[in-house]
């Protein structure tokens, strides 16, 4: 891939350092995604600016207009501090022609189509924020209890679904036009009691010392029965199609030990962290992490050039 001009997209507090030098692992922790977008840019010989953002589009729009870069990638998860904004600032970049329930205040009711237990989790916050042991709710009463909490602590309306049982899966997909999907990778919750809910609580995602003491890991799904599999691959291409997704994301499922498949939800901005799964899966595939960021890089390219082509 030739040389690019590479502008990346970041919150304001998780702008990289130069090097890991000195710092500890809990610093690192932070930023880890951000420094190995742009360390593996670098060493891959793109040129390379990073810039922070909080609450401003200002310096994005000085930054596009003086630096001129060939691509922006963005890793911005919000934008001044609200989850659902940030699809403005890929609105934005796209307008400056770069690449990128249960309501608050209703009246409670128990949903009659949806039987117990049931899950219940903010409608907009990502990496598991507000989910807990205490999200898996088994009568009414606890139902209206956790809404209550995603309401008043999350700030956000509660969605509710049918919490099924099952294997934890997760499908990465890459393209625009032509897609390619990534393979199957799981969340296994190792030794985690019976009496806990197999789900991915911001406990199980994030807190090492958690992962160690239940031997959480993520790998290659294995003995996948054909059918499943041919399952998933459909329905990951079809969501991915009729979501209008472009670029990457990763689709999340969940299989009864039946071999039903159940969709949980499409990840628009999977994770890009040399270590989490995105990267991981694409490795097992045969594509090391920084051939996987330069392929996307270049499908944001294709995808900005097939706009241009239609719109002008």
């Amino acid at each position: 891939m030739k040389r690019l001009r590479t502008l990346v997209v970041v919150h304001a507090s998780l702008v990289p350092p130069e090097s890991l030098e000195g710092r500890s692992d809990k610093e690192i922790e932070e930023w880890r995604t951000e420094y190995d977008v742009t360390s593996s840019l670098r060493n891959l010989g793109h040129e390379v600016r990073v810039l922070g953002v909080l609450d401003s589009l200002t310096e994005l729009r000085s930054a596009i207009a003086d630096w001129q870069p060939d691509i922006v990638f963005n890793l911005l998860e919000e934008f001044d501090g609200i989850v659902t904004y940030d699809q403005h600032v890929v609105a934005f970049l796209e307008l400056m022609r770069q690449f990128a329930v249960f309501r608050r205040g209703a009246r409670f009711h128990v949903p009659r189509k949806l039987h117990f237990p049931l899950f219940v989790k903010s409608t907009v916050e990502d990496a598991s924020l507000g989910i807990a042991q205490a999200s898996v709710v088994e009568d009414a009463a606890r139902l209206k209890e956790r809404i209550a909490f995603v309401h008043e602590q999350v700030k956000s309306d509660a969605l509710v679904e049918e919490f099924i049982e099952g294997r934890e899966l997760y499908v990465g997909v890459m393209g625009n036009e032509r897609l390619t999907r990534l393979p199957v990778w799981e969340m296994v919750f190792g030794s985690m009691p019976d009496s806990l809910a197999a789900i991915a609580t911001r406990k199980v995602k994030w807190d090492k010392r958690y992962q160690a003491k239940y031997g959480i890991t993520t790998h290659a799904a294995a003995d996948l029965p054909p059918q499943v599999l041919t399952a998933l691959d459909r329905l990951s291409r079809r969501i991915y199609r009729a979501l209008g997704m472009s670029g990457y994301a990763r689709m999340d499922f969940r299989v009864t030990p039946q071999g039903q498949v159940y969709v949980l939800e499409a990840n628009a901005n999977p994770n890009l962290e040399t270590a989490e799964d995105f990267a991981e899966s694409a490795r097992a595939a045969g594509t090391p992490y920084g051939d996987l960021l330069e392929r996307l890089m270049d499908l944001g390219l294709k995808y900005r050039a097939q706009w241009r082509a239609s719109y002008g």
